[in-house]
């Protein structure tokens, strides 16, 4: 093991405040400034120097921390795994053992795992544990004589899932998911009844909702929702921003090519491809929810009301009580009689003004004609400029 480095710290402690006292009834004191020693140890720097001495990633020294334990179950030194966190045992199929770990774009991590009903939700300590129980379970001393020994796909598997940034590749392309992406529901199937509108419909958008940047996601919601609540969902998904990418499905440089203008093309070609399919995504999306805003039984229900209202308003009435009672035919009587007396007052108070308006011009039009005669006559008197 490496040897370990101290680092002397000069740390200067504040003096108390003045007004600081100790808690009653205790009476306690704050402890003397001391020197002390502080060292790295623990499990985590334990696997930090591990790591640095062998010149390992933490996906390698995972790997062969799995191994040893594996050797020491195999050794009886060690027993089984407690608490598997419900991960469970999922079983397997012999097509599944004889995975080419070469072909690993091709092949479902979760299932090779055992994460099949977890998927997108199993956390980092799930997937450690799952990887844990497939390494003891096929542990090479335990499969001696059955040829079954080809265990590098779990090492992939668990690889990728491990990894944050590849494991958010793997769950854009989940072949789960992209099954049930090929299947989309019909117009008839949604129409037949609000029942199956909201029973097909609402899987779906939950599904959806796992690539969205906004979380939470705003839900479909219920039969009675209302209007502000519809128009909020197709607000949202309209605007859906996903952060579903498409480099898991890139392709490799062709092997042993050192080639430059090889990898540069295979880039460009790699680039072009998942904007293409991200075009393809973002247009499916789109079309989920075209298909149900076309058939959303809400929204029939909601022009329904409003027509009805309106309906009402020029009745005078109220929506849902049939014919306007007395009270309420007095009151639009005296509301009808006020307008029309304010109506006749603005129309007298109009006549007034253009009365005085008119006597205004006329006024001025008398005084126009005073000044021109008076000019009139005093160039025809001949009296010098």
């Amino acid at each position: 093991m490496a040897s370990s480095t101290v680092i002397h710290a000069d740390i200067t402690i504040p003096p108390t405040p003045d007004t600081w006292t100790p808690a009653p009834p205790s009476g306690a004191k704050i402890a003397e400034y001391k020197n002390r020693r502080l060292l790295p140890v623990g499990p985590a720097y334990l696997a930090h120097a591990r790591r640095i001495l062998n010149k390992k990633t933490f996906a390698e020294d995972d790997r062969d921390e799995e191994l040893k334990a594996a050797d020491a179950i195999a050794a009886g030194t060690e027993g089984p795994i407690e608490d598997d966190l419900g991960v469970g045992d999922e079983p397997e199929s012999r097509d599944l053992l004889l995975l080419d770990p070469k072909d690993w774009k091709n092949q479902d991590h979760y299932k090779v795992l055992g994460l099949s009903k977890l998927r997108i939700n199993a956390t980092l300590d799930q997937i450690r544990v799952a990887h844990r129980k497939k390494v003891l379970k096929h542990h090479p001393d335990k499969k001696a004589g059955s040829g079954d020994t080809n265990d590098d796909a779990l090492f992939k598997s668990f690889e990728v899932l491990s990894h944050p940034e590849r494991r958010r590749q793997f769950d854009s392309v989940d072949p789960y998911f992209v099954d049930l992406e090929q299947d989309p529901p019909t117009a008839s199937q949604i129409s037949a009844s609000p029942e199956a509108f909201f029973s097909i419909m609402t899987p779906i958008f939950e599904r959806e909702a796992r690539f969205s940047k906004i979380q939470p996601v705003v839900p479909l919601g219920s039969p009675d929702a209302t209007k502000d609540e519809v128009e909020g969902f197709y607000d949202f998904w309209y605007n859906f921003d996903s952060w579903r990418s498409f480099e898991y499905k890139d392709k490799e440089v062709n092997e042993g090519s050192d080639s430059r203008d090889d990898k540069r093309y295979t880039e460009k070609k790699n680039k072009n491809e998942r904007a293409r399919l991200k075009k393809e995504d973002t247009a499916r999306v789109r079309g989920l929810v075209d298909l149900a805003m076309a058939h959303d039984p809400r929204i029939k229900r909601i022009k329904q009301e409003e027509k009805a209202a309106r309906e009402a308003k020029k009745k005078g009435g109220v929506v849902g009580k049939g014919k306007p009672t007395a009270a309420q035919l007095a009151a639009e009587a005296a509301k009808k009689a006020e307008e029309e007396k304010a109506q006749k007052a603005a129309e007298e108070a109009a006549k007034a003004d253009a009365k005085k308006a008119k006597a205004a011009a006329a006024n001025a039009a008398k005084k126009a004609r005073r000044a021109a005669r008076a000019a009139e006559d005093a160039s025809g008197s001949g009296t010098p400029a």
